[in-house]
């Protein structure tokens, strides 16, 4: 089967981060590590397994970092190479073990892409806590080789099929996955906005992990899917009070008040006029950037991750404020920590999905975030700009990297698709 496949290697590392400003060639093209060529086909390795042909699977913001070499290296250990890649997935089944109960094929499903213990082949009291309780996302036998064996072999260490040798992703013409990966698609929702599930599950996650909510007002910051998501989830699990969204482009304004924001404000003097209507007070140090106190955000999502979206949070949120940080935030020099002591702040971070508690049942972010969608009719399609077919992933990858210009927001590889920028 042909498939987007890429490969770490220190050459490669070296020509992406000396190359990777002048030529896209060193990050997506000849010159790097990606590849579109032909793999073989994976195997079903247990009874309860499913094959899936790929319909759609998106383009994250975190796939471009990796490709870039921008996210950190302290992840590394917990991936293997070379991998198909693509973690967002729409698939339609093919072929189902004969273990398999829950579904069946020809369905749709779109496909929880975090590796768990289940997976990986310990099951009961085997299981590591996280798995146990319902968070797999964070499964602490990542960085180990499991009992599941895949093409004879044990299966390798990983924390997500995407960045997994064993097990490809969405950027090819077929997967594999587990009976637990799996969430069938209800026919009310279009490909592409089953395809939005796992990013937008990703916002769901937090946001009913930061309950109560309280009564705002709220600050997102970021404009892109997780941004959105994040927006569109507080709305859908219940939060009714002041949301401010603060984006940098109209056509990202458009999406983040079509999906629930309350107001919208730029980085920068509307942003800081924000939060002088809460009541805070601006000072001046003798050296650096101006501080506040009184007012403030008590909730801010970080949808971004870097040092200028930390910064800002740390100085805008109130006394006692709980900060998210959803951004896939990596190495960041000289931040300042002080507000997170001086102003006692709660900040935590989410990276995926799991089993939630939600109107009075236990269930999993993905059904969860699909049967809100089916009940509010959201636009949520609106997000996505780009499509290309498979064959033109270097497109698609340049739109998502450079955003910027292309406008894009979300980027989706579709089967059989004429490549667009809608």
């Amino acid at each position: 089967m042909r498939a987007v496949t890429f490969n770490v290697s220190i050459p490669g590392y070296l020509i992406g981060k000396s190359l990777g400003g002048v030529s896209e060639s060193a990050l997506f093209g000849a010159l790097s590590g990606v590849r579109y060529r032909e793999v073989a086909e994976p195997r079903l390795p247990a009874d309860d397994w499913v094959k899936l042909d790929i319909l759609a699977a998106g383009v994250c913001g975190t796939d471009v970092s990796t490709l870039t070499f921008n996210s950190s290296p302290s992840l590394e250990p917990f991936g293997s190479f070379p991998a198909v890649l693509g973690h967002e997935i729409l698939g339609l089944i093919a072929e189902v073990g004969p273990k398999v109960r829950r579904f069946e094929v020809g369905q749709r499903v779109v496909v929880d892409p975090f590796i768990s213990c289940t997976m990986r082949g310990f099951l009961g009291s085997a299981q590591c806590r996280s798995c146990a309780s319902g968070l797999h996302c964070t499964c602490e036998r990542a960085g180990d080789e499991g009992v599941l064996r895949l093409a004879g072999e044990p299966i390798q260490r990983g924390t997500m099929v995407g960045y997994h040798a064993g097990l490809p992703g969405g950027w090819g013409e077929r997967t594999i996955a587990h009976e637990s990966q799996l969430l069938a698609v209800d026919d009310a929702l279009s490909n592409r906005t089953a395809a939005l599930v796992e990013p937008l599950a990703v916002g769901m996650h937090a946001v009913l992990n930061m309950r109560p909510l309280g009564g705002g007002p709220v600050l997102v910051i970021g404009s892109g899917p997780i941004a959105l998501g994040t927006i569109w989830s507080l709305r859908a699990a219940g939060y009714r009070g002041e949301l401010l969204a603060q984006v940098k482009r109209p056509h990202e304004a458009a999406l983040a008040k079509s999906l629930g924001a309350s107001a919208i404000v730029a980085p920068g003097d509307e942003a800081r006029s924000a939060l002088l209507d809460t009541g805070a007070k601006g000072y001046k140090p003798i050296i650096g950037d101006e501080v506040y106190a009184g007012g403030g955000f008590p909730l801010v999502f970080d949808c971004v991750g870097n040092a200028g979206s930390l910064a800002q949070c740390l100085r805008y949120a109130a006394p006692r404020a709980r900060i998210v940080v959803l951004g896939c935030a990596p190495e960041i020099p000289k931040l300042d920590l002080s507000f997170l002591w001086a102003h006692e702040l709660d900040v935590r971070g989410f990276v995926g999905y799991g089993v939630e508690d939600w109107r009075g049942e236990r269930a999993h972010t993905f059904r969860i975030t699909h049967d809100l969608l089916v009940e509010t009719g959201a636009p949520v399609e609106d997000m996505v700009t780009h499509t290309f077919a498979l064959a033109h992933y270097r497109k698609a990858l340049s739109a998502a990297a450079n955003h910027r210009q292309s406008g894009a927001v979300k980027v989706q590889l579709e089967r059989a698709a004429v490549s667009t920028a809608e």
